[in-house]
């Protein structure tokens, strides 16, 4: 594995989201001396905090699965998740709803799922169930180590028995397909496949191996920490300060000295100068390069994935049949995805995720109250309406949300929010992420493993890349791991580290 050059005695960190502070604390646990600058006044990044009207809001993903890289994260600096987090398992982990009225709980215990299925879909499809669970096992076990917490310098590491193993599962054929081998139940199809929109491909396109999402919200389990989302930032801090991390907050990063084909030190919009041995870097990839004064050389520019219509919204009634998390499922599905991928429409007949925080953190809302947040994908700017389109579209698509809400059963919805924050396309693009997406570059073949931008950059000897853009991809748990690789390239691999901190870092 390739490693930055020279020394790496100070490492300044840019971003203080779920990336940079598990790169941080990987960094401090290997002894390296550590600044963290962060252009917002909290950590967390795309994962924030707004707080409106007496709501507690988050306003990035709300969904957590293995937490267990939570654990290897704050065991660099010897603690652990229950020293700053109280993480509850979610069951069910969903409730998916469907537009024929039909509805199961989705357990991640094999044997609570496997009468769910044998209830909603019959003995056969429970069946299918247990086959599929075991195949979604062994995709994990096959892909984990050797495809997925991995840095890649060529394609010729894919060269590899694991790399016959992931083939003879399946691995390269189509998830659709894949997960149809064991399903034959259109609904229960969905449940196992709707996960292929965070990677950006249709399930019908999308390599069978990216079923690997679904066996960690379906099987590994899905959690929920106490005080929302933002918690897992706040602890992550809280836990790089506590080993020696200094912050400087509401400075963003205007600029990078280089001396030769080093960088030497980070500048702020507010005159800050950090020298540096070495930087990571956490913006979405065009602010990176763009900071770095180069350019990724591909053949083709990157395709990104679809982006997402965010209504969070605080509400005086909920509705029971609501989960903690709600798969509300339209009739349409392979056409949704051609809208969201190809012809750049709004969903014509949306699948939405609906997510009620104070199921188990009642604290989150005023006493009585409650939060919802309603997640509707939409294709992003490079193939739909723009941000400016946008600043104008937004309003009336929130409109029809409710309006299709209230005919789905959440009858009343409109009229009992009391605070609210409509996220569109034209805030993610205002936040710096390109295509205005969220989710980064789609996880198509050819932005996949050795293939996805890299997070070292050709020309710098000291800079590394971490973020959804980069290695592994698009969610928490591979953001985490983006964290975790870029350290490496600065440290190189090691197993769990305890706390080893420099002498000045505590100084």
């Amino acid at each position: 594995m390739r490693r930055v050059s020279g020394p790496t005695d100070h490492v300044v960190v840019v971003g203080a989201g779920l990336s940079g502070l598990a790169a941080a604390l990987h960094l401090l646990g290997a002894g390296r001396r550590v600044t963290i600058v962060e252009r917002a006044g909290l950590p967390g990044g795309r994962a924030g905090r707004l707080d409106r009207a007496g709501y507690r809001m988050d306003t990035g993903p709300t969904v957590l699965t293995m937490p267990e890289l939570i654990e290897e994260a704050l065991a660099a600096v010897g603690e652990s998740p229950a020293d700053r987090l109280d993480l509850v398992p979610l069951h069910p982990a969903y409730r998916a709803r469907f537009a024929d009225g039909g509805g199961l709980d989705v357990h991640t215990d094999a044997e609570a799922m496997e009468a769910e299925v044998r209830r909603f879909a019959g003995p056969r499809e429970a069946a299918g169930y247990r086959r599929l669970r075991r195949w979604l096992t062994d995709l994990h076990r096959a892909q984990r180590r050797r495809f997925i917490d991995a840095n890649f310098d060529s394609p010729l590491q894919l060269l590899h028995p694991d790399l016959a193993r992931l083939a003879a599962l399946g691995g390269f054929g189509r998830l659709d397909a894949g997960i149809g081998r064991f399903l034959s139940d259109e609904r229960l199809r969905r449940v196992f496949t709707f996960q292929a929109l965070y990677a950006g491909v249709p399930p019908a396109r999308a390599l069978a191996a990216y079923a690997v999402i679904a066996y960690m919200d379906t099987v590994a389990g899905v959690w929920f920490p106490r005080g929302g989302m933002h918690a897992l930032p706040r602890a992550l801090a809280g836990a790089a300060a506590d080993a020696g991390a200094a912050f400087h907050w509401g400075h963003e990063v205007t600029g990078l000295e280089r001396s030769a084909d080093r960088v030497t030190a980070v500048r702020t919009d507010r005159g800050l100068r950090v020298p540096c041995d070495a930087v990571v870097l956490t913006p979405d990839l065009p602010v990176a390069y763009r900071l770095l004064g180069r350019r990724p050389r591909r053949p083709l520019a990157l395709r990104h994935a679809p982006s997402a219509v965010v209504l969070h919204a605080g509400t005086d009634r909920t509705w029971p049949e609501l989960g903690h998390h709600t798969l509300s499922f339209g009739r349409a599905w392979r056409g949704t995805f051609e809208e969201l991928t190809r012809t750049g429409r709004l969903m014509s007949d949306p699948s939405l995720l609906i997510t009620r925080p104070t199921t188990h953190d009642p604290a989150l809302a005023p006493p009585g109250r409650h939060l919802h947040y309603v997640l509707a994908p939409c294709p992003n700017t490079d193939i739909g309406p723009s941000a400016r389109d946008w600043r104008t579209l937004g309003p009336r698509y929130r409109d029809s949300l409710l309006t299709e809400l209230e005919r789905r059963g959440l009858a009343g919805l409109g009229a009992a929010i009391e605070a609210e924050c409509l996220v569109t396309p034209a805030d993610w693009t205002a936040w710096g992420h390109a295509a205005g997406t969220p989710f980064s570059a789609a996880h198509t073949f050819a932005q996949t493993g050795p293939f996805r931008p890299r997070n070292l950059v050709r020309g710098v000897a000291n800079a590394v890349l971490a973020g959804c853009g980069t290695t592994p991809g698009v969610g928490v748990p591979t953001v985490l791991l983006s964290g975790k690789l870029a350290a490496a390239r600065i440290t190189g691999p090691a197993t769990v580290r305890r706390r080893t901190v420099l002498a000045e870092a505590a100084s």
